[in-house]
């Protein structure tokens, strides 16, 4: 039986041959959408994050037979056109990738942090990046994250 769901709004089919394949594999070689990195297949190091019906999830664990009717949201669903959303565009400006080979995965676990906690606190946003930066990144991406943060709020507070 076909899986049918979302990526990046359009809807895509999974034959039945594939509902055991991870969502990371089915991205990359069903779909092109290759920013989800492979790290470790064992969902610990994070270079695999996507979103789940809103959720950040780790793509490598996930077999795309659960998805029926999910939407899923990948690195290259974020922007908007030519329009980067706020989390990707804060990494540029402060220069946040070094290798850059987690970043996709890092970007997604912060988007999905700050549309559940607008002004994240220091602990909430140590709790809730755990994905793994081999370069040592960390305080830069805590940085972007807190940028984004402070940019809502000041949006909030001059309308």
């Amino acid at each position: 039986m076909s899986t049918l769901f979302f990526v990046n709004d359009q809807q895509v089919e999974a034959g039945p041959d594939e509902t055991q394949m991870p969502l990371l594999w089915f991205l990359r070689e069903k779909l092109q959408l290759t920013g989800s990195k492979f790290g470790c297949g064992i969902g610990q190091c994070g270079a695999c994050t996507v979103h789940l019906d809103g959720a950040a999830v780790r793509s490598c664990l996930l077999p795309v037979g659960k998805l029926q009717g999910s939407r899923i949201r990948t690195i290259e669903g974020l922007a908007q056109g030519t329009r980067l959303h706020p989390v990707q565009q804060a990494w540029l400006d402060l220069d946040v990738p070094q290798c850059g080979y987690c970043q996709a995965g890092q970007i997604m676990t912060a988007v999905s942090l700050l549309e559940r906690i607008r002004q994240p606190t220091e602990q909430q946003i140590c709790d809730n990046m755990t994905n793994i930066c081999r370069c040592g990144a960390y305080t830069r991406i805590h940085k972007a994250i807190r940028q984004v943060a402070d940019d809502q709020a000041d949006k909030i507070t001059e309308s």
